[in-house]
């Protein structure tokens, strides 16, 4: 599992005083770059080779300014040639958001997805999130 601490900007907040909720989607997307990584170590563009093909949020409590986030990121399924990522973010020891992220590996001179090479699968499972008890 990957973990990242964010600070919450005060741009951030929304007219309610809490962080507004299309920060969340940023953050777990900059906690995702470790992931990035084991596809494309210098995350030079002219090799990228992953799609995003789904995102989805829940908002578990409301995020505050003021206080750190902690961001933690690990691999929930591993298919053919996507996979997905399975986020959290806590702040003050409460969960206030979970995200699931679904990654394609895809050659873009194709435009097709394509199986998962093996040695990046192997990395993908040692990232993987335990199952709760």
């Amino acid at each position: 599992m990957f973990s990242m601490t964010v600070t919450p900007r005060f741009y951030e907040t929304d007219a309610l005083g809490h962080i507004n909720n299309t920060v969340t989607s940023g953050w777990f997307e900059a906690s995702r770059e470790p992931v990035f990584r084991l596809f494309n170590p210098t995350l030079a563009l002219d090799k990228w080779n992953l799609i995003l093909a789904k995102v989805e949020i829940d908002y578990v409590a409301q995020t505050h300014y003021g206080h750190d986030v902690l961001l933690l990121t690990g691999i929930e399924r591993i298919g053919n040639s996507s996979f997905v990522v399975a986020q959290e973010a806590w702040q003050n020891d409460v969960c206030v958001a979970r995200g699931k992220a679904v990654q394609v590996y895809f050659n873009y001179e194709t435009q097709k997805s394509e199986p998962l090479p093996i040695a990046i699968r192997a990395e993908l499972e040692k990232h993987m999130m335990k199952a709760p008890a």
